[in-house]
């Protein structure tokens, strides 16, 4: 029988500059499902299913899961602070998770020669998607066109930027638009519910692929059409979207947010349009994730 590693999962904080390691939510029982015989048996016949993931869903929507916040808030220091409303004022453990927070607590990037990231998370870049051997491990093959779900659009897509903004269940939830633009309706490409952690990405990289995930194109003036995914995971309740398609939007503005959960976003960009920041693009070289608030700087247009 397989045992569980204990190779730590770590990220650079953009702030500070310090290499951390994770607390991740669940660890023990993530080591279980991604890294033994046994659990990933217990992942591929039931705990990918999103009946799975609805009934946990539905535990952290009842009025007795509000007794779960003041010790989240805790364990993990989250800044109440930050929070449009008090702790106790949630109805439920997944309004306080999918939570708004005040407006100044996430200056947005103003520069219009700038796009930001769409969530607060670990970033991982990829400055040109046809020249990598890897993401979270080196070797790994990623392949856009079942990302997409088109041959055309990947075609389209060959030699551009892609970011993946992985949000653990202590952050800020909500997803925002990364430029100023008008953006399409949300396209649904059903899939399963794995695991989006780097515990489950290093055994394989293929369940954002094959996992439930959202797809909007955001026309721009100055960084061509952006496309921005919401990708689903285990024990993630929904996807919400709360923008008016085809409406004018500017960088920042909220997208939607997800319900209880890790979750991903990921935002590709057509050849020639940008360029990642130098700090993304240098730590993701060495398969390390940045850690980075919404609206900060993700790249520069060119």
């Amino acid at each position: 029988m397989t045992r569980p590693s204990r190779t730590p999962v770590e990220f650079v904080d953009r702030y500070t500059g310090e290499r951390r390691t994770e607390d991740v939510y669940g660890e023990r029982w993530l080591r279980w499902a991604y890294e033994t015989s046994a659990g990933r048996l217990a992942t591929r016949a039931v705990v990918k299913r999103a009946l799975f993931s609805r009934a946990y869903g539905r535990c952290m929507d009842a009025p007795s899961s509000r007794a779960r916040i003041a010790p989240f808030i805790a364990q993990y220091g989250l800044d109440a602070t930050e929070f449009e409303k008090a702790p106790a004022e949630f109805a439920s453990f997944n309004e306080f998770f999918s939570r708004r927070l005040r407006a100044d607590a996430r200056p947005i990037d103003s520069d219009p020669a700038h796009v930001v990231f769409p969530a607060d998370g670990r970033h991982l870049g990829v400055p040109n998607i046809d020249d990598t051997d890897g993401l979270y491990v080196k070797g790994q093959a990623f392949n856009l066109a079942r990302l997409l779900g088109d041959v055309g659009l990947a075609q389209r897509y060959r030699g551009g930027v892609m970011v993946i903004s992985r949000l653990c269940p202590v952050d800020y939830h909500r997803f925002h638009f990364p430029a100023a633009g008008t953006p399409s309706a949300p396209r649904l490409a059903p899939g399963d519910l794995y695991s989006v952690n780097p515990i489950a990405l290093r055994r394989n990289i293929d369940f954002l692929m094959r996992n439930k995930r959202f797809l909007t194109v955001l026309h721009t003036e100055t960084a061509g059409d952006i496309l921005c995914f919401e990708i689903g995971a285990t024990n993630v309740g929904s996807v919400r979207h709360t923008y008016v398609p085809d409406a004018l939007v500017a960088a920042g503005d909220e997208k939607g947010f997800f319900q209880f959960g890790g979750s991903a976003t990921v935002t590709l960009f057509e050849p020639g349009t940008i360029a990642l920041a130098d700090d993304l693009e240098r730590h993701s070289r060495q398969y390390m994730e940045l850690y980075a608030r919404m609206g900060d700087t993700m790249g520069r247009v060119l």
